[in-house]
C-alpha cells in the first residue's frame, strides 16, 4: 500500500520548482544572489514581476477571445477554449495560433477563397498534404508564432530539409491558412508580400513541402522539392 502525499511537500515542491526558475534565469542574464534577493527586499521590483505575468495573462485571453470570434464567423462554429492548453511562449514568439478540433485545410483555404483571390496546386489539399507534425484531429491546440508580416528573416535561405536536421518546428500548411485568414481578417492585408513561407511542419505524399505566398493578387499554395533553398523562402 502506497504512502499518503502530503499536500504541503506537493506545494513547497512547487515553490522550490518556481524560485529555481527564477535564480536560473537571473544567473543566465548575468546577475548573482544578491539581485535574486531583491525579489524579498525591492517591492517595486515584486509589483513589476506580477504585472509582467498579470500582462500577460490578458494578452492571452485576448488572443483566445479573438480566436472564438473567428470561428464563428467564419466557420459557424462554437468553439470553447477555457481549457486549452497554451504551450510556453518563447521570446519573439507572441502571435497565438488556435486551430480548432476536426479543422481541415479545404475548409480554411475555401473560406479564404470566397474573400480574396486565391489558387492552389491542387482541388484537394486534405488529401495531397497528408503529413503534418500537429494534427487538430484529435482536439484543439494553439501554437505560438512571430507576429510579422514576412516569413521569418531568421530562417531564410534553409530548406526543409536543413530544417528538419537542425531540430526546428516549422508552421503546417493549416497553421499558415489560418493566419492567413486571421491576418487579413485584422488588418485586410496579406501576409507573405516579398517572401515565401515554406510549411516545413507538413509535407506532401511525394516528399514536396508546400510554401504559401501573397503574389500577382492572390493568395497562392504551392510546393517545393524538400531541398529547395533561396533568401526569399
Amino acid at each position: 500500500m502506497s504512502k499518503p502525499r502530503s499536500s504541503f511537500l506537493s506545494a513547497l515542491g512547487t515553490l522550490f520548482q518556481i524560485f529555481k526558475a527564477l535564480v536560473d534565469e537571473v544567473l543566465a542574464a548575468g546577475g548573482n544572489d544578491e539581485d535574486v534577493r531583491r525579489i524579498q527586499t525591492d517591492s517595486n521590483l515584486r509589483e513589476q514581476i506580477v504585472g509582467l505575468i498579470m500582462r500577460k495573462e490578458a494578452a492571452v485571453e485576448k488572443q483566445t477571445a479573438a480566436w472564438v470570434v473567428l470561428y464563428k464567423r467564419y466557420f459557424g462554429l462554437e468553439v470553447d477554449l477555457s481549457g486549452i492548453k497554451i504551450p510556453e511562449c518563447k521570446p519573439g514568439f507572441n502571435r497565438l495560433i488556435v486551430v480548432a478540433k476536426g479543422l481541415t485545410m479545404n475548409q480554411v483555404y475555401d473560406v479564404c477563397a470566397k474573400r480574396f483571390p486565391c489558387w492552389r496546386f491542387t482541388d484537394d489539399l486534405d488529401r495531397a498534404v497528408n503529413q503534418n507534425d500537429r494534427d487538430p484531429e484529435n482536439g484543439t491546440y494553439a501554437i505560438w508564432v512571430r507576429d510579422r508580416q514576412e516569413a521569418d528573416e531568421e530562417l531564410k535561405n534553409l530548406s526543409a530539409d536543413q530544417l528538419k536536421e537542425q531540430g526546428v518546428l516549422g508552421i503546417t500548411l493549416l497553421e499558415r491558412l489560418l493566419y492567413e485568414l486571421k491576418y487579413f481578417n485584422e488588418t485586410g492585408k496579406h501576409l507573405d508580400q516579398a517572401n515565401w513561407t515554406l510549411c516545413a511542419g507538413s509535407c506532401y505524399s511525394d516528399g514536396y513541402v508546400p510554401s504559401t505566398l501573397w503574389v500577382g493578387g492572390e493568395f497562392k499554395v504551392i510546393y517545393d522539392h524538400p531541398v529547395y533553398c533561396i533568401d526569399y523562402l
